[in-house]
């Protein structure tokens, strides 16, 4: 029997299937901390920071759809929770955040790393509440985790130390908390209305996000049906680009031509279960219909003619037969056809010859080529996603995951954490850029400690990189980017890990087969060139204007070195375009 209130929150974790808890000990956390030693049954997955806690749980609860822990003591401890817990909240995943308070006696007197944390995580989560007595812990534990998995979002409980210790106070059992299944489809004159405008379209593109997720087949039918081409946003990549004949790529800031081309031209645009944040590329003059499993996300973006609330996968089958129109492919062909022509072009850009620094496309298409078919793949933000977007292959097995809506640095080697010791045996890859690397490099120590066999491959391009394409196209020379690193191959193989550092493309497909084989953490450290921009599948007179300004800015500032290197990249040559 459970002799403390902290042997009760143990007992309903492991009920529930959570399986470790990430953190780092301070002695608000003892009383929680010890009773997880003693029941023996949840691990305690030690980290060097906090944040890397928040981020190893989010990443855990992305890619397995349950309940996530993370702990952190009071004051500073928890409050370095923070940014990861916010990464989580956006990303809609279930985590349950454990905030140790000070001494509930000494609340209000300025004590000692006193904080308020029901305050700080308020706008983080969608459950927060401060445990005040031991009767209320137990009711309020599972308050908090069955609001975390239904709403998939952050729940933290606040809880003075002293509390964990006191004695067991009894509960009655309760099942185990685990998010439960429901069918969810808009009422059936709604779908009879979606019916009737899409019958109406002509060119109809669908805008599909990280909500097809357990759909592809019914998003195939319904394409296949309206012959639409397809359009996915970033979160939609895993789910939505792989066998699928109606793919037409990615837009957005990240994007490319024919994802943005395929939505420009349609007549009707259908967006299934994203949120998609940028609503320049959305076309102004068409039909738009949203669907989307949170009502409260329908027309955030952009103005609908219809809005639609269900799961996709639920909503497909029953709108499919109140189709009636047969329409011609042209659109669909006409897309597809720009597809085949702008997917050659990037290509193009992936390839070894000869130069160096690396082609960071070529080190993306490699890594992507030369991985297991169900790796997970986490990319820092910044350009590392960029290229993960472009040339890392989608099968249908593999994961990609990340910081997408949120948007931090130092995301993928933290969230590799959480993925690895969720997945033991799977291949978990973190495409590090070198500002995100260095930013939680202690994470470094902790890969080793847990002995998680992580593969890191740092896009090392001696820059805050994309920092300085956004300072580009405002027209400002690039100031403050600049990042004076050492060897991280060097740094990763002092604290034991496999680490080679590559500087020649011939050397780079060798480097990551010897990484990808070895049994333990691995870390390849690849010079990137620093000019090889990304640029978005539209370049608006705002940008084009910027891009020019800072070419005057830069001569004039005695920087014309710069352009030259500049001019060797594509992104010259597509402004000329």
């Amino acid at each position: 029997m459970a002799d403390s209130v902290a042997d009760v929150m143990v007992d309903i974790l492991e009920q529930s299937g959570v399986k470790r808890v990430y953190g780092i000990p301070g002695d608000s956390l003892n009383g929680f901390t010890d009773a997880l030693r003693r029941a023996g049954t949840i691990a305690w997955q030690h980290v060097r920071h906090e944040e890397a806690a928040a981020f190893a749980a989010a990443a855990e609860a992305g890619l397995t759809g349950e309940l996530a822990v993370c702990a952190g003591s009071c004051g500073p401890g928890n409050l370095h929770l923070i940014n990861g817990l916010y990464d989580a909240n956006r990303s809609r995943v279930p985590v349950l955040a454990i905030a140790a308070q000070i001494p509930a006696s000494e609340i209000g007197s300025n004590y000692f790393q006193e904080t308020h944390p029901q305050s700080l995580f308020e706008e983080c989560s969608v459950y927060c509440e401060q445990i005040s007595t031991p009767e209320q812990l137990p009711r309020v534990l599972e308050i908090a985790m069955r609001t975390a998995v239904e709403r998939r979002g952050v729940a933290v409980i606040v809880v003075p130390g002293e509390i964990f210790l006191h004695k067991n106070v009894g509960r009655l059992p309760a099942a185990p908390i685990r998010a439960a299944r429901t069918v969810s489809r808009p009422a059936d004159a709604d779908l009879a209305e979606a019916a009737r405008l899409l019958d109406a379209g002509e060119r109809i593109t669908i805008l599909a996000g990280a909500g097809t997720q357990g759909a592809h087949p019914q998003l195939i039918e319904l394409a296949r049906r309206l012959q639409a081409p397809i359009v996915h946003a970033l979160r939609g990549k895993e789910f939505v680009e792989y066998d699928n004949p109606f793919d037409v790529g990615m837009t957005g800031l990240l994007g490319f031509a024919s994802g943005y081309r395929a939505m420009e031209k349609c007549d009707t645009l259908l967006m299934l279960g994203t949120d998609f944040p940028y609503q320049q590329f959305i076309p102004e003059d068409a039909t738009i219909i949203q669907l989307d499993i949170r009502g409260e996300q329908l027309g955030r973006r952009a103005p609908i003619d219809l809005g639609l609330v269900g799961s996709v996968a639920d909503t497909i089958p029953a709108l499919l037969p109140l189709l009636t129109v047969e329409r011609s492919s042209e659109h669909l062909d006409d897309a597809l056809a720009h597809y085949t022509k702008t997917r050659e072009a990037l290509d193009d850009l992936a390839v070894d010859d000869g130069r160096n620094p690396i082609h960071p496309q070529y080190l993306a298409k490699l890594v992507s080529d030369l991985s297991s078919d169900d790796a997970v793949y986490i990319p820092d933000v910044g350009s590392p996603v960029v290229w993960a977007a472009r040339y890392l292959r989608m099968n249908g097995r593999r994961r990609l995951i990340g910081s997408f809506a949120h948007g931090t640095m130092a995301n993928a080697i933290s969230q590799a954490v959480g993925a690895q010791s969720a997945y033991p045996g799977r291949q978990v890859i973190a495409l590090a850029g070198d500002g995100g690397a260095a930013m939680l490099l202690g994470e470094l120590l902790t890969l080793r400690q847990n002995r998680l066999p992580v593969k890191i491959i740092v896009f090392n391009n001696s820059s805050l990189n994309f920092v300085e394409l956004e300072m580009k196209a405002a027209g400002i020379v690039t100031f403050g980017t600049d990042l004076d690193n050492p060897s991280f191959a060097d740094i990763a193989r002092a604290v034991g890990m496999h680490a080679e550092r590559v500087e020649q493309p011939g050397d780079l497909k060798r480097a990551l087969e010897d990484a990808f084989a070895y049994d333990g953490p691995a870390l390849v450290d690849v010079v990137t060139a620093r000019q090889e921009l990304s640029i978005p599948p539209a370049i608006t007179a705002a940008q084009a204007k910027g891009f020019t300004l800072y070419a005057l800015r830069t001569v004039m500032s005695g920087r014309g070195d710069e352009l030259l290197d500049l001019a060797k990249t594509n992104l010259v040559r597509r402004l000329l375009d």
